[in-house]
């Protein structure tokens, strides 16, 4: 195997792919490495842990096709580090070289027999607008635990609506959804379970990509955006049901300009150390925020709001909060309230394709 590629090509290739790759001890030596194809001209990257997998395309110049297992984040770091240009590797009977300009490296690949086959999808495909599928993303992943102990409460649940589709996540502190209208890709009652690390990963590639080609087997799900695919097994089991957590109505609702509430929020949160929440006091004109810590300090700013409802003091974890904020769209957003121990619901105004529903935390 022998190609020529610019440096910044391939050394995005090799990250993206890489992300796939594991760095847990204990797992088979070979999924430590990314898997490189050159045939026709191009280069295929693959990175696997055997639950996501990531594969991309991109053209080089090419003297001899061949394949070759490399460790993904040392090639990543010498390619990176490399100068300008053009990029050379050749890869010889036990080791790779790897040059440009005046620097040259040698790395020894790892076993190319040990690397798992990838299987080709056998499902029909279906397209997406990546833009809208990429900004939905955005606002329910940040939602999903990434604690393994509850594996459901990993991944993020796709279901079919009755016009489109609906997307979930939570991590049993807040909860995300949002609807994704004319958007289709299951059948009536069909729900998939994919794990949000996958989808984070999703996020990153789909920029600038015009279409999402999705296909949904049985045990997996692969993602094809241009030349990238991403590949990753689905989560078994019964997702809570998140519905229960929606009351029909809130008598409380406060109404505040977004930026405003961030950059509060942004400053009060200093003072909000070893998991102090910040409290909201909701009544009047204004919303005041507070955040007391022991021994420390306290932080207190007060902004313009409208509130209708009865007077409360309500507390979140601050940093719940602001991602709550930071996920909503629109210049104005509402949190609706029962009472202080109640799950409160943040929405945009003018944006009702989703919300966010936070649990409060208990203050004296």
């Amino acid at each position: 195997m022998k190609f020529r590629c610019e440096r910044e090509i391939l050394a995005e290739a090799l990250t993206t792919a890489g992300r796939a790759a594991t760095s847990r001890t204990g797992t088979l030596p070979v999924l430590s490495g990314v898997r490189l194809d050159v045939a026709g001209g191009e280069l295929t990257v693959t990175g696997t842990d055997l639950e996501l997998t990531i594969r991309l395309t991109v053209p080089v110049h090419s003297d001899t096709d061949g394949s070759a297992v490399v460790p993904a984040r040392l090639i990543s770091d010498i390619v990176r580090a490399l100068p300008a240009g053009a990029v050379e590797i050749s890869l010889g009977d036990d080791e790779m070289a790897i040059s440009a300009g005046r620097s040259q490296f040698s790395v020894r690949p790892l076993s190319l027999s040990d690397y798992p086959a990838q299987v080709e999808p056998d499902a029909d495909a279906v397209t997406l607008q990546s833009s809208e599928v990429a900004d939905a993303l955005r606002q329910v992943v940040r939602a999903a635990s990434t604690d393994d102990a509850r594996a459901v409460l990993t991944g993020v649940l796709i279901a079919a609506d009755d016009d489109g589709l609906k997307m979930v996540a939570t991590d049993s502190y807040r909860l995300a959804v949002r609807d994704l209208p004319q958007s289709s890709m299951l059948g009536a009652g069909q729900k998939v379970l994919v794990p949000g690390r996958a989808l984070a990963e999703l996020q990153r590639i789909l920029s600038g990509d015009d279409e999402l080609r999705v296909r949904l087997g049985a045990r997996e799900a692969v993602f094809e955006a241009g030349e990238t695919r991403l590949t990753t097994r689905l989560i078994e089991g019964e997702y809570p049901n998140y519905r229960n957590l929606l009351p029909s109505a809130y008598p409380n609702l406060l109404t505040v300009g977004r930026d405003a509430l961030l950059e509060a929020l942004r400053r009060v949160k200093i003072l909000a150390q070893d998991s102090t929440p910040v409290r909201l006091t909701l009544g009047g004109d204004t919303l005041q925020l507070t955040a007391i810590t022991q021994d420390v300090g306290n932080a207190h700013e007060e902004i313009d709001a409208s509130y209708d409802g009865a007077e409360m003091t309500v507390a979140f974890n601050p940093d719940y909060l602001a991602s709550g904020i930071d996920a909503v769209e629109g210049d104005e957003v509402t949190l609706a309230t029962m009472d202080p121990m109640k799950p409160a619901v943040l929405r945009g105004v003018g944006h009702d394709e989703y919300l966010y529903l936070l649990m409060p935390v208990r203050v004296p």
